[in-house]
């Protein structure tokens, strides 16, 4: 068993999966343990050949794209604050209208919270996505309606298809 400590870009990380596969058979590459940008490199690594375990570049893409996320929860029977997807601020406005102000903004394919903001009214959403990293085609801005006094749950869980384990209920302390 070895460890490496190199910078988490596809290249980088492509070149120790070839050190690793001279030296011997390579098992795979688990992508879920160092935040947001190993899940980001998921599906470029499942792209390049390389075996992933654990969860899947398909799986992450399901809890990351809010359209896709919005879907299963929709199979499941389960409810979900009023959301949309914006490409441009006009868009981000008729979401926020639709749903009403105050709103939760976040970057789209961010787990974690990381830019994510509660908004109140058209100017604070200009302000926002005046701040926010360039919305693309690839990368819009989530809006969602804001709960007040909502209590976020995180359920960490393992299923293989026949055993479920719960490794652990965390209750977040932050607004949801």
């Amino acid at each position: 068993d070895r460890l490496y400590f190199e910078p988490l870009t596809l290249e980088d990380v492509l070149e120790v999966v070839q050190a690793e596969q001279q030296a011997g058979t390579l098992v795979g590459v688990i992508v879920q343990l160092g935040g947001q940008t190993p899940l980001g490199l998921a599906q470029r690594l499942k792209d390049a050949g390389v075996p992933i375990i654990g969860t899947s570049p398909e799986s992450i893409h399901l809890a990351e794209e809010r359209g896709a996320f919005g879907r299963v929860l929709a199979e499941a029977g389960l409810l979900a604050p009023k959301h949309g997807t914006a490409f441009t601020f006009e868009e981000a406005r008729a979401i926020a209208a639709e749903v009403g102000y105050p709103v939760l903004v976040r970057p789209s394919y961010v787990l974690g919270g990381r830019g994510m903001e509660i908004v109140y009214d058209d100017e604070m959403l200009a302000d926002y996505l005046g701040r926010a990293t360039q919305i693309t085609p690839d990368h819009p801005v989530l809006v969602d309606r804001f709960l007040d006094d909502a209590v976020e749950i995180d359920v960490d869980a393992l299923y293989d298809g026949t055993d479920l384990y719960l490794a652990g209920v965390m209750e977040h302390i932050e607004e949801a």
